[in-house]
């Protein structure tokens, strides 16, 4: 089987956030623009998690395909960094797993989960000062992590969209990208700065404190993984983040800062 050229790859890397969060972060470029020509950023809000039926088991139903649809794009990922000379071989080796190359599996569960707490606890608690911050700027919007209605399924899903934004950004925005730039010929440096500053811009609805916090986040995040290739303690720490932010502000109606 011949290795794929790097323009062959160039084009696969464009199809994969075409469909994810490349297009995410054309959105939310266009949705920046609308909202600072409407009033003042500060004026504004952004919902995370938003009903889309006044109909209660509806409602479930679009959250729940939502989460799955939405990682989709994860599975084409899995798809291509797989080792298609190896899977096609019935060999039983796992050396060209996608798994073990993003480090996306449970090999190390304790040291994982040890490090991604480490991680939510570095970048949540900042986030709170810097959001706080950026209402005070003016240059942040009021950011809404859910605005579901209270029903039995309600925490569920939140957690669940909650993993489901986790595994897609890290595993897409991290583990795939940096394989990528890596094969592209790029230097870790423009790797992790390319791979955060794309992180900040499909949160720019969010105003431009989030930017900034994201791309900070995205620099810790995308350094680490190239120190230890496992984007497993990133996902944890990810999930983690917004299962306090998007439950807390369920539960309790208080904003809480996002990561």
């Amino acid at each position: 089987m011949l290795v794929p050229s790097r323009r062959r790859l160039r084009i696969e890397v464009w199809i994969v956030l075409g469909l994810s969060l490349g297009q995410s972060a054309v959105y939310s470029v266009v949705q920046l623009l609308d909202k600072m020509t409407r009033a003042p950023l500060a004026e504004g809000t952004s919902t995370l998690n938003r009903s889309q039926s006044t109909r209660e088991y509806f409602d479930l139903t679009y959250q729940l395909l939502d989460i799955i649809f939405a990682l989709v794009p994860v599975l084409l990922v899995i798809y291509f960094l797989t080792d298609q000379r190896q899977a096609s071989s019935g060999d039983g080796s796992n050396a060209g797993s996608a798994f073990r190359k993003l480090g996306f599996n449970f090999e190390r569960p304790g040291r994982d989960m040890l490090q991604g707490l480490g991680l939510a606890a570095l970048i949540g608690i900042p986030s709170l000062g810097l959001y706080a911050a950026g209402r005070a700027l003016g240059i942040t919007t009021a950011i809404i992590p859910s605005a579901l209605d209270a029903y039995w399924w309600t925490v569920p899903v939140l957690i669940l969209s909650a993993m489901r934004h986790a595994v897609v950004e890290e595993v897409i925005v991290v583990g795939y990208l940096l394989n990528r730039f890596g094969k592209f010929g790029w230097s870790i440096p423009l790797s992790i700065m390319v791979s955060s500053l794309l992180r900040g811009t499909y949160h720019l609805y969010q105003g431009f404190g989030p930017f900034i916090g994201n791309v900070v986040m995205g620099i810790v995040f995308a350094w680490l993984y190239t120190r230890t290739r496992r984007v497993m303690p990133l996902v944890i720490a990810h999930a983690l983040l917004d299962i306090v932010a998007f439950v807390g502000f369920s539960l309790f109606g208080k904003a809480v800062g996002l990561g």
